[in-house]
Parts: structure tokens; sequence; C-alpha cells
């Protein structure tokens, strides 16, 4: 068994560059002969071994229990002990207990440990290539528990089976602390290990949760090698913008189909930080975004999709940016959720008596004659129903209709400012002055508006 743990140790290069290792021990059987065989292997491997252990504080008594039972076992051992109790919260009790583990593990990881080595066996593999097929979850899911993670966590036990490990302890008189809440069929996991797997196992495959573990390592292999190219093409093709990624539609359209499905996973990834719950339907809502024309929106688990023009936006759900301000005038506003401010400058005619006719209608620096602009002037996010006429043109248009000329995706009309003077649109980003207010060479007082980067 040391030596299988050691081939994969060696496989995936777990501690490569990497001395400080913590060993997650709960006190069940897998963790503590994880950490009996790490200590086989330290010197082996140059390990300075640490150990980790989450009080949970599920179980009362027994929580309390399995903490002593690990604080003696490291104190036996004559290694750092270094422990978190976390108050139980709301919700779905295994989720919020592996996010206490992670956020813990993850911590240490970022300064004071270079690896964290859990005890997931080839039994926990099986169980979970086995509930994420049930679940629905195709090749990456399929890849089930990986034997290591970006952030340093390593799982050195993957080819070794429950059934070995307790007999291991058996046969050298070593503990081990049995979890109550293992035996409860309350838990989707244990129904899968205590009444699926031993089913599949006498009915169909007296090996199953190796052919299951098999399953997962093909599909991990196969992960690494389609993830560099995924990653190639989100190099190329992906382009961040205001904490969203955007991609061309036309693009995801013209690639083979499980390319695209790869990149779109990726494009959740990078934008949420995970794709858990990510799901067959939500990718191919996705995918009939880009090959129907026009736009439209798909929502994903904790996050907006939406497509517009030749644009697929992957993005966190956003609150509308509706905004209005009395123009300082002069002085300038923040654009909100941009790094952008407008200027508002009033300039004598004598400054801008070398001013060509061209520059006045400059659409990004819009000049407006200052005695032709009536009442109160007011900064505010454009609003449906909008309308005006940019000078130059024929007529009042609709902004919304300057947006469909303009091709302003609809993830950038979101709080995009006009100037109002009185009642009338006197200015928009863009677009520019309106022809009822535009500066000429004949004007004497110039308010000039300016998109200036903040």
């Amino acid at each position: 068994m040391l030596r299988r743990i050691s081939q994969t140790i060696d496989r995936f290069r777990m501690f490569e560059g990497a001395n400080r290792v913590g060993v997650a021990v709960s006190g069940g059987a897998d963790s503590v002969f994880l950490l009996h065989a790490l200590g086989e292997l330290a010197s082996r491997n140059g390990l300075v071994l640490s150990v980790l252990h989450v009080d949970h504080r599920l179980r009362g008594a027994e929580s309390r229990g399995d903490a002593e039972f690990v604080r003696d076992l490291t104190a036996s051992l004559g290694l750092p002990f270094l422990t978190r109790s976390v108050v139980p919260t709301p919700g779905n009790l295994e989720q919020e207990a592996r996010r206490a583990r992670m956020a813990f593990f993850h911590e240490l990881l970022a300064g004071q440990l270079d690896r964290v080595a859990t005890g997931h066996t080839r039994s926990d593999q099986a169980e979970t290539v086995l509930f994420r097929l049930l679940r629905g979850s195709a090749g990456p899911g399929l890849a089930g528990i990986r034997p290591v993670t970006a952030p340093g966590l390593v799982r050195p036990l993957l080819t070794i089976g429950r059934d070995e490990i307790r007999d291991y302890l058996s046969a050298r008189g070593i503990a081990w602390r049995e979890d109550s809440s293992n035996q409860s069929l309350d838990f989707a996991r244990n129904r899968i290990r205590r009444e699926l797997l031993p089913q599949l196992a006498r009915e169909w495959n007296p090996s199953i949760e190796e052919a299951l573990a098999h399953t997962a390592d093909w599909a991990f292999e196969e992960e690494c090698r389609e993830s560099a190219e995924t990653d190639r093409l989100a190099a190329d093709h992906f382009i961040a913008q205001g904490g969203g990624v955007l991609i061309r539609s036309d693009l995801l359209a013209s690639l083979p189909r499980a390319v695209s499905r790869r990149l779109i996973r990726c494009a959740v990834q990078r934008t949420k930080g995970d794709t858990r719950s990510l799901a067959f339907e939500h990718i191919e809502a996705v995918l009939a975004l880009v090959e129907e024309p026009g736009g439209g929106s798909a929502s994903l688990p904790g996050m907006v999709v939406r497509r517009s023009f030749d644009w697929v936006r992957f993005a966190l759900p956003e609150p509308a940016r509706e905004w209005q301000v009395t123009a300082p005038v002069p002085g300038s506003v923040s654009l909100p959720g941009t790094g952008l401010l407008i200027s508002l400058e009033i300039v004598d005619k004598s400054e801008t008596f070398g001013l060509s006719h061209s520059v006045y209608n400059e659409r990004e620096m819009g000049c407006l004659d200052w005695n032709r602009l009536p009442g109160s002037k007011t900064l505010r996010s454009w609003h449906h129903g909008d309308r005006y006429q940019p000078i130059g043109a024929a007529g009042e248009t609709k902004i919304k209709d300057l947006f469909q000329q303009a091709r302003v995706p609809v993830w950038e009309r979101d709080g995009w400012p006009v100037l109002e003077a009185g009642d009338r649109i006197a200015w928009s980003r863009r677009f520019g002055a309106a022809a009822w207010c535009a500066a000429g060479p004949e004007s004497r007082i110039v308010l000039r508006v300016r998109e200036v980067s903040n």
C-alpha cells in the first residue's frame, strides 16, 4: 500500500517544490491511515508534517471526542497541531462543513503551508463519479476528485480502497473514530455508499469501485489534455471587461460543439470562480443564444449570460445603474460602475477662437452653446423612450435606436449618460451634442462636455 501511495505521489508530483505539509485528520480511519502513511514516507519526500483538524460541532460530545482523539494522536507523534472550531450554520450541512474546511485549508496554504493532504480514497472517488453521473455530469465532472488542485490540496490515497485501509489499521492495532453521521441515509452520499454501490457490486460488477475509479482516471487525463487547448482558445478569444468575460458569438457557433461547451465552462469558471451547479441544460441554453439570431439572455447559477450583436457576455448579476445628479458647471461627475468621469467646462470664445467647426462637432467632446441652454442642467442615466436630434442627424431619434445603429451592446447601455438642460436632452455619450444647442464658430461661451478616465 505504501508503494502504491508513493507511485501516486510521484505520478502527480504532489510534493514537488514543497515540504510543509498539513495532513487533514478528522479521526476517521482514512485520515488516520493517511497520517501514518505520510509519516512513513516523510523522510523519503523531505516532508515536514503538521496535523489539521476542524471541529464542526455538529455531533456534540462525539465531535469533542474526535477533536481530543486527534489531539492525543498528534501529540503521540510529536507533530504540530492546528485546529479550528466552527459554528454550525443553517443550510446543507455537508456543503457548509466542506466550505468551512476549505476556508481553513486555503488560509493555511496562503502562507503557513505548501500543501494540504486529505484522506480521499478510491472508494470516495467511486462514490463521487457515480453521484455525478446520476446528476448528469459530463467529462470534467466524471474526472471526480482531483489528485492535485491549484491552491495546493493533494490526495495521495486515490488508489487505495476503504476496506484495505481498515484491514491495515486493524492488523497493526491502530485505533480510529467512527462518525455516526456516516450511518444516516438522510445524506445522498451515504445512500450511494451503503445501498447503491453494494447493489451494483452484487448484481452487476463485483469490481464496480475499481471500474468507477478507472473512469475517473481516464476522464482526468482527457480533461488535462482538453483543458490545455481550451486555455489556449480562451487566451486568444476571451476579453475581460468590467468583471465579466466577452467572447464572439460567431466563434462559439463555428467551433465543434464539444469545444464550445468547454469554452462556456471556462468562461463561467473565470467569471464566477467555480462551476458548481452548472448543468447540461445551462450550457445548452447558452448555445441556444449563440445559434439563434438576435439577442437575449440565459440565467445560470449565480450569474447571467447575455448576447448582443456579435458578442456573448458572461457576468455576475449586476444592479441597474440608474442615477441622476445636478450637473456641476464647471466640475465633473463619476459614472457609476465605471472608471470614467464626465467633465463639464465653461470656455470663453477668446479661448476657442482657433477651434475649427469640426472640433465643435466632435462627439467625444461635445461643445454646447451656453447661452442656448435653459434652466437647470442635469446629468443622468438614459431612460427608455429618451429621444433627441444629434447634430448632423435629419431629425429626432430614440437613443435606443442610436444604440442599435452604433451596435452598442446591451450591457454597455446601463447607466449611459445624457445631459439635460431644462427638459430637453442637450448631449449624450458617443452621440454628441443636440442640434438645437450645439456650439458653432459664432458661439461666445461654450460648455465643453468630455468623457475622461478617472
